[in-house]
């Protein structure tokens, strides 16, 4: 039998329907900006957050990277929550590519307070001091378990950045999955970011990419910079059809996951309640604290894995499941069975 991959939800293939539109995708020259599917893609996502545009990029890192730059200077700070993954998760792609130094405020669950981030900002800091920027949400939180960031906190975060003369991004890698647990439309998250970055290769599906959104200005300004990056691309209307067909059909249906996510969370709270609080998983992303089990992450990914289940070991004794298209019920029934004599081993 197929395993049965939890590892991300970047694992999905392109179903037959995707890939008939990929096949049959009208294609240009993308760097002279001759793609029309790029083009009409690009147009389509910018409009869905209310934005005047958007650039292509082959990955979240790079749609974040380029963001970040048009908002801050070299030598100037981002502030961001300690485990979020521009920090955590880009290798240092602020510091190496841009000259950006960043400082993080902690917060449990990855969940944004406005105040955590605000109290700590130094704007216009003179000569001698480091002046903050910009601010960084990530909605959902991917390291805090795919938390969902309250509307609230977003819109008390725009307000005190306005009167501290500070940008604010969006890395909404998983954005579809917020909106789609809170109601919350995606022009309203739009409105709070001066950029945003949005990921088309996890939750919906698309076998690459992602969009860096932004005002027409600095959108020409960051496909400058990605060409000098390398990731100036031909023919991407190929991928951005896979695009287009998952935003056609795969956003609605990312409540799914979020079922199949909480089934795995509640029987593993039933096997053992220290492993994880169902009532703190939001959308797709299961995340298991071994604090109090005898084996590592490591060794539990293993146990798994013999048994045919695939799960990440993302720290010592931090261990993550995330639920997608290509995983149904019977699989989690399946899983649910892997995990209950993975765990009393």
């Amino acid at each position: 039998a197929m395993a049965i991959d939890l590892r991300s939800d970047t694992v999905t293939r392109p179903s037959a329907a995707m890939r008939e539109a990929i096949a049959n995708a009208p294609v240009g020259d993308d760097v002279y900006s001759d793609d029309p599917t790029v083009n009409s893609l690009e147009e389509r996502v910018a409009a869905l957050f209310g934005k005047e545009a958007g650039v292509f990029t082959p990955t979240g890192s790079l749609a974040n990277q380029l963001a970040i730059r048009m908002l801050v200077a070299p030598g100037e700070e981002l502030i961001a929550e300690t485990n979020s993954h521009i920090v955590r998760a880009e290798l240092g792609a602020a510091a190496v590519f841009s000259g950006i130094t960043t400082r993080t405020f902690p917060a449990k669950n990855g969940l944004l307070k406005a105040a955590d981030a605000l109290e700590i900002a130094r704007p216009n800091s003179g000569p001698y001091l480091v002046s903050t920027t910009a601010i960084a949400v990530e909605n959902t939180h991917n390291f805090g378990g795919g938390t969902v960031q309250p509307i609230s906190e977003i819109a008390a975060l725009r307000k005190g950045a306005d009167e501290l003369g500070l940008a604010l991004h969006l890395d909404g890698a998983r954005i579809w999955n917020a909106h789609v647990a809170s109601g919350v439309s995606l022009t309203e998250y739009g409105k709070y970011f001066d950029t945003i970055s949005v990921c088309l290769s996890k939750g919906l599906g698309a076998p690459v990419g992602s969009v860096m959104l932004s005002t027409k200005d600095r959108v020409a300004k960051a496909r400058v910079w990605r060409k000098r990056y390398g990731a100036g691309m031909r023919q991407i209307g190929l991928l951005a059809a896979g695009a287009h067909y998952a935003l056609d059909n795969n956003i609605d249906r990312l409540s799914e996951d979020h079922r199949r996510a909480q089934e795995l969370a509640k029987a593993i709270a039933a096997i053992d309640s220290s492993l994880i609080d169902p009532t703190t998983v939001h959308t797709n992303i299961v995340g298991l604290d071994l604090a109090a089990l005898p084996i590592t992450a490591a060794e539990l990914a293993q146990r798994c894995r013999d048994a045919g289940l695939w799960i990440s070991a993302l720290g010592p004794k931090y261990a993550r499941l995330v639920t997608h298209l290509d995983f149904d019920d019977a699989q989690c029934a399946e899983a649910i069975e892997i995990l209950k004599k993975a765990l009393v081993a």
